[in-house]
C-alpha cells in the first residue's frame, strides 16, 4: 500500500496491515520501484547506510564473486575464436595495437586499467584531452564500428573481472577526468563508486549511450538504483537484458 508519509499512519493501523502481510511504502519508494531509478533530489545524505550494494555480507560477497568468475570464464572460452578473428581484423584494418588499456575509476576511487579491443584510430585523442564519443564518431575505424555495435570490443574486460578490478555487473567505469568533472555538477555522482564497476549494468540496459553531462545524470539514476537494490536476481535480470541489447544493437556509438 502506498502512502506519501508512512509514519503519519496510526501505529495500530500499521500493525494491523503488517499482520495481514501488507507492507506500507512511501510515495518516493513506490515511484522508485515502478521506474527502476532513483530520484537524485530525494536522496538523503545518509542513503548509503541502507544501500544493499554498499553493505554486502561475506556470503553475498562470495556468491557475487563466484558469479563473476563463472560468467567471465564462460564468456572468455565461448568467444575465444571470435576474439581472435576480431584481433586479426583490427590488425588488417588500421595501423596500431590490437588491444588498448585506459585508466578508469574503480571501486572507492581506485584507478584501474581497463582492457578493450581497439576500435578507434591511434590518434583519437592526439590533443591529450579526453573526449566524449559521439554518434557516427569519425575516430572509429571501419572494423571498430562493427565491434562497437556488437559489443565485441568489450570482451577483453573479462580479464579485469577475473583479476578482481571489476565485477561482471555494475556501473560502467568512467575516466578520471570525467569523474572529476561530473562529481562537481551532479549530486551523489561519487556514490556509484561504492561498488565495483562492471562490464554491463542496470544503466546500460535501460538508457542509451551517454555523451553529455545530462546523459550522465540520467544514467546515474539507474546506477544508484542498482547500488540501493543490488541482488543476485537483479544481476541475472541485467545479464538477460544485456543479451537483448547486444542482439538489437541498442545504444552503441
Amino acid at each position: 500500500m502506498v502512502s506519501p508519509e508512512p509514519e503519519t499512519v496510526p501505529p495500530v493501523l500499521r500493525e494491523s496491515w503488517a499482520g495481514s502481510g501488507i507492507r506500507l511504502v512511501g510515495e518516493v519508494e513506490f515511484l522508485e520501484r515502478l521506474s527502476g531509478r532513483v530520484d537524485l533530489d530525494a536522496l538523503e545524505p545518509s542513503w548509503l547506510e541502507t544501500a544493499r550494494g554498499a553493505h554486502m555480507t561475506r556470503g553475498e560477497a562470495l556468491v557475487s564473486r563466484s558469479f563473476d568468475v563463472v560468467v567471465s570464464l564462460g564468456l572468455l572460452l565461448l568467444t575465444l575464436p571470435l576474439t581472435a578473428l576480431a584481433a586479426l581484423a583490427i590488425r588488417l584494418d588500421s595501423p596500431g595495437p590490437v588491444f588498448y588499456r585506459q585508466a578508469r575509476v574503480g571501486k572507492r576511487g581506485k584507478i584501474i586499467h581497463l582492457t578493450k579491443l581497439r576500435s578507434m584510430r591511434t590518434d583519437a585523442e592526439a590533443g591529450g584531452a579526453p573526449q566524449w564519443a559521439t554518434r557516427r564518431d569519425p575516430r572509429v575505424t571501419r572494423v571498430g564500428r562493427f565491434l562497437r555495435l556488437t559489443r565485441i570490443d568489450e570482451i577483453p574486460q573479462v580479464l579485469n573481472v577475473l583479476k578482481g578490478d571489476m565485477a561482471f555487473i555494475g556501473p560502467r567505469p568512467e575516466r578520471p577526468a570525467f569523474v572529476e568533472q561530473l562529481s562537481q555538477v551532479i549530486p551523489h555522482y561519487a556514490d556509484r563508486a561504492v561498488v565495483k564497476p562492471g562490464i554491463t549494468g542496470w544503466a546500460q540496459v535501460n538508457f542509451p549511450y551517454g555523451a553529455s553531462v545530462e546523459d550522465a545524470r540520467q544514467k546515474l539514476t539507474y546506477d544508484l538504483y542498482y547500488v540501493r537494490r543490488r541482488s543476485l536476481f537483479l544481476d541475472l535480470l541485467i545479464l538477460v537484458a544485456t543479451v537483448r541489447v547486444i542482439l538489437f544493437q541498442e545504444g552503441s556509438r
